[in-house]
């Protein structure tokens, strides 16, 4: 939880049933039968933290306006990656490798549900942008929105140039927002 940022109270099992808090991790061996709260169980940490994240927020059953996945993606020698779910960043990073980049939205786009999810890609570097579209369509077995995104004005002057990524991110974060054409990309396995 502390790797997840987020706050947090420890307590026993008995005392569960009147515990006041909005979500509940436990062991499925201490785990009560009946919960008025929602229950999360330690097998949760299998998964990346930015889909425990999501996995939090889908059992919080918040009163978010849509359903919908969107990663903001602003390639070039460092990509920068922005995740925003039920209308909330819940990732902002880069990546050095596009690989490794495809990998990690693979991922997030399996481990979490929506009605939408949608890829925004920034079209600054389109033989890096069109590289991620190939992988994700060759290595992901669901289908997803894609869009070319205008990625002009994302890039802020960050003092020390690039430090930590900063303005990768800030850009994929700026893209996420924005809308360019959409195409719906079905996988191969459907397509053939």
């Amino acid at each position: 939880m502390k790797a997840l940022k987020l706050s947090f109270d420890s307590i026993l099992p008995e005392d569960i049933q009147n515990y006041s808090g909005h979500l509940i991790l436990t062991t499925h061996k201490e785990s009560p039968k009946i919960c008025e709260i929602p229950l999360l169980h330690e097998d949760i940490f299998e998964h990346h933290p930015t889909v425990i994240r999501g996995i939090m927020m889908q059992k919080l059953n918040l009163d978010f306006e849509e359903d919908h996945l969107i990663l903001g993606i602003d390639p070039g020698e460092r990509t920068g990656l922005s995740v925003f779910y039920y209308g909330k960043e819940i990732e902002s990073s880069f990546h050095s490798s596009v690989e490794e980049l495809v990998i990690h939205i693979i991922r997030v786009l399996g481990g979490l549900r929506a009605k939408r999810k949608i890829v925004k890609i920034g079209n600054g570097h389109m033989g890096i942008a069109k590289q991620i579209v190939t992988m994700l369509n060759l290595n992901f077995c669901s289908s997803f929105e894609l869009e070319f995104v205008d990625e002009r004005k994302t890039s802020m002057k960050i003092k020390n140039f690039n430090q930590g990524g900063k303005r990768d991110m800030l850009s994929a974060k700026y893209i996420s927002q924005r809308d360019g054409h959409r195409h719906s990309i079905l996988p191969l396995s459907m397509t053939g």
